[in-house]
């Protein structure tokens, strides 16, 4: 495929991707992949694409960088209640709830930048 009709693709694509997204609330993925006779395994197979290529156009190469050899390796342990997830402590006031099908999280405004953008990363994954 030349380059220019893959660009083509990808941009019809882009549109359907949005479309998909963009779906009533409580329908899903498949469902409306199913009801806009758009094949699941070519969805994905061009969502990847996207994804791949916006990644590139930030300035990063296609591959995620690996840890480097010796460089330390740290985790966290985050506890995980079977509560409601609307029954915060009464000394936490979120100041912005991010809910999708799988997981709800708030936030405070105190949040770093860094810590942000990873919780966001690992959202838009769930």
């Amino acid at each position: 495929m030349d380059k220019s009709t893959h660009e083509i693709r990808l941009t019809q694509w882009k549109q359907i991707i949005e479309q998909c997204q963009h779906r009533h609330e409580g329908q899903t993925a498949k469902q409306w992949l199913a009801d806009n006779q758009i094949s699941e395994k070519s969805y994905y197979y061009w969502l990847r694409k996207l994804r791949r290529s916006t990644y590139e156009q930030t300035g990063h190469s296609a591959s995620l960088p690996s840890a480097q050899k010796g460089s330390p390796v740290s985790f966290a342990e985050i506890s995980f209640s079977s509560q409601s997830a609307e029954a915060y402590p009464a000394s936490f006031q979120p100041t912005a709830v991010i809910k999708t099908a799988r997981a709800t999280v708030a936030l405070s405004d105190k949040v770093s930048d860094r810590l942000l953008d990873r919780i966001l990363q690992e959202v838009a994954r769930a």
